[in-house]
């Protein structure tokens, strides 16, 4: 895998992007926000699972004068997205937002971007430029034909630009399409031509089934490529299982800890219902941080030498089953209705033991 692409660091409240900070997942709350309630109640569960900061809409007055409720109540730094209305923006500036998200296709003229930029000095609080295919200006549309890498890449190019020429380099920047391959050769362009960090994506990637998969191909292949700071999954559903994708797509290229279940695909041999038993111990581990693989293997015939490389697991029979550690065998003939009780005292010996 490559190494990751050096950007500048940006704060977000308390958590850095950029540099050699770690990747950094994020996600939207899909709450009304100026109910006050039950946002700041998907905030936590969003934090809960591994949110680093949290984007919240500010579409409305309402929703700017509850985000500073639900910015006192957070246990994360917040975000404010902001689309079309500029004095929106800088009133979650002064409501206490710790980054605001404004596009420039949308926001409106030069002069109201400069007064977004001048209540964003004052308070030190960073920009993310946010680029979106559907939402590309009229001349770039013009010279191009259609939204493409190179006409995303441009657009945030040129917003970057004027930001700078403004003296205030304390941005972030993300391109975003629904069409994975044009998302990802847009953000290989702009990494060529900035060191802003990255905020990386696949814009409305569907559901969860699909768009996990588009997600995981598109910020999968950018991350391996060293390119991204901050991510979000985007899908269709609850907010939480953004979060949790992200957290996989991380582990699986080294670029976060925590804990990994691996489990066989089942064939003919397997005795126990393995796909149950895997769901089982992925929820038992879940809030675990400790760096540690888990392996559930379907039947003792090949579980102890396809488990050999993971740090503890369990292969089932009928009826019964066994811990291995390191694909040897340390219990045998525990009980079914025992494996998962057995497993978790063998994860915290070793655990423990470290």
């Amino acid at each position: 895998m490559t190494p990751r692409i050096k950007t500048r660091v940006v704060h977000i409240g308390s958590v850095a992007i950029g540099g050699d900070n770690p990747v950094a997942i994020q996600s939207m709350t899909n709450t009304a926000t100026a109910d006050v309630d039950a946002t700041v109640a998907q905030v936590a569960a969003l934090a809960k699972a591994g949110c680093a900061f949290v984007r919240v809409t500010v579409n409305n007055t309402e929703a700017a004068a509850a985000f500073k409720r639900i910015r006192a109540q957070s246990p994360v730094p917040l975000v404010a997205d902001i689309h079309f209305d500029y004095k929106l923006a800088i009133a979650a500036i002064e409501a206490g937002a710790d980054k605001i998200r404004i596009n420039p296709g949308n926001i409106g003229s030069e002069d109201r971007v400069r007064k977004v930029v001048g209540a964003a000095t004052q308070a030190r609080v960073p920009i993310r430029i946010g680029v979106n295919s559907g939402s590309l200006e009229k001349a770039l549309l013009d010279k191009y034909g259609h939204p493409c890498a190179e006409a995303l890449a441009d657009s945030a190019i040129n917003a970057i630009g004027f930001m700078e020429s403004l003296d205030f380099g304390n941005l972030v920047v993300s391109i975003k399409a629904s069409n994975v391959p044009m998302t990802i050769d847009a953000c290989r362009l702009l990494s060529a031509r900035t060191d802003i960090p990255q905020h990386i994506g696949i814009t409305e990637a569907g559901t969860v089934r699909c768009g996990t998969i588009r997600s995981a191909v598109g910020v999968g292949t950018l991350l391996a490529e060293g390119i991204g700071d901050t991510l979000r999954v985007s899908l269709a559903g609850d907010p939480v299982q953004e979060v949790f994708v992200a957290k996989e797509i991380l582990k699986s290229l080294g670029l976060a800890k925590g804990p990994t279940v691996i489990a066989c695909p089942t064939c003919g041999r397997t005795q126990i219902d393995v796909a149950e038993l895997a769901e089982k111990v992925e929820a038992m581990v879940a809030d675990l941080p400790d760096q540690i693989t888990i392996a559930v293997m379907g039947c003792v015939v090949n579980g102890p030498g396809e488990a050999r490389e993971a740090d503890v697991g369990i292969a089932g029979g009928r009826g019964e089953g066994m811990i291995l550690v390191k694909g040897e065998v340390v219990a045998r003939g525990v009980p079914e209705d025992r494996l998962l009780e057995a497993l978790r005292e063998k994860i915290g010996e070793i655990l423990a033991g470290r």
